[in-house]
């Protein structure tokens, strides 16, 4: 009878090591196949990274949960920050659709270009700016020119523009907003290119809504500015713009901003890095068709027509 030969040493790994080797080789063909924005195959995970204006967040919210029961397939991360933060996000690639209340500038899409970026540029929504002051404020109408000369402290005194004999107090959002870009260049320069004038020092710079209204709430001196849809009538005075003195005044509302009546009326935008394809073109062209302009009107602000 033939000996048997002693078992080797490392027969006892044999098998562990065959198991790790195959868990392992499971584990990484898993990560080559994880799901991409434009992934779309069925029961897969596709995501979209969405910041910038804090003017447009509450819709991009409303909009990106509305959108997951549509298509349960998709995750929209939304954040916000100002549409400068937004923009800037686009222009590193670091996401792939940027809110703004404002138009993007030269400089900004020459940048994202020198990164290999073209950025496209989306009307979702329009926006009227109200200009809004504390309850107790018997002022009750201005002009753009009556807000320049405030807000560049040319006029300083309520009694100036017909209120009482008080100080006025500016309220504004930080530069990084496209709410204040557009103020600055609309309403403190008047919507003239050769315009160079800035906010008052004085200017308190707030970095949000809610900062904005609080202050003036609790101040019947100060006066700031919103978007329509942030505006809670309850507990703010709307003030009535006229271009100039010789021009009509007119109070901020869906009608008047979808219409041009209101002199203070802006388009709200979505930037993509080239033509949106998949996933991000389907959102996109959701958010443009009635059920997301639905959203849009029920937030209080104005829904694209059909033109």
């Amino acid at each position: 009878m033939k000996n048997k030969r002693p078992p080797s040493p490392w027969s006892k790994w044999l098998l562990p090591l065959l198991l790790f080797t195959v868990l392992l080789f499971v584990a990484c063909g898993s990560r080559d196949k994880e799901p991409s924005a434009e992934s779309g195959s069925t029961g897969e995970t596709r995501a979209i990274q969405n910041k910038g204006s804090d003017t447009l967040v509450n819709v991009a919210l409303s909009w990106a949960e509305t959108y997951r029961e549509i298509d349960p397939t998709v995750t929209i991360a939304v954040t916000g920050g100002g549409s400068g933060t937004g923009i800037a996000s686009l222009i590193n690639g670091t996401v792939d659709i940027a809110n703004a209340s404002r138009a993007m500038k030269e400089k900004e899409y020459e940048d994202a270009q020198a990164n290999g970026i073209e950025a496209v540029e989306h009307v979702v929504a329009i926006d009227a700016l109200a200009v809004i002051v504390n309850l107790e404020n018997p002022v009750s109408e201005l002009t753009i020119d009556q807000l320049a000369d405030m807000y560049t402290g040319r006029i300083t005194n309520w009694k100036d523009v017909g209120g009482n004999d008080e100080p006025i107090v500016l309220l504004s959002r930080e530069t990084n907003s496209g709410t204040h870009v557009y103020f600055l260049e609309e309403v403190v320069r008047k919507g003239e290119d050769d315009n160079t004038d800035i906010f008052a020092p004085q200017t308190l710079l707030m970095p949000s809504s809610v900062g904005i209204t609080s202050e003036l709430r609790r101040n019947p001196k100060a006066i700031g500015y919103d978007g329509l849809g942030y505006v809670d009538q309850e507990h703010e005075k709307v003030i009535a713009v006229a271009v100039d003195a010789d021009s009509p005044f007119v109070m901020p509302t869906v009608e008047t901003a979808s219409t041009g009546e209101y002199p203070l009326a802006r388009n709200l935008f979505m930037y993509t890095a080239g033509e949106p394809t998949g996933v991000i073109a389907e959102y996109l062209d959701w958010i443009l068709g009635p059920g997301g302009q639905q959203i849009v009107a029920n937030l209080g602000f104005v829904p694209l027509t059909d033109q």
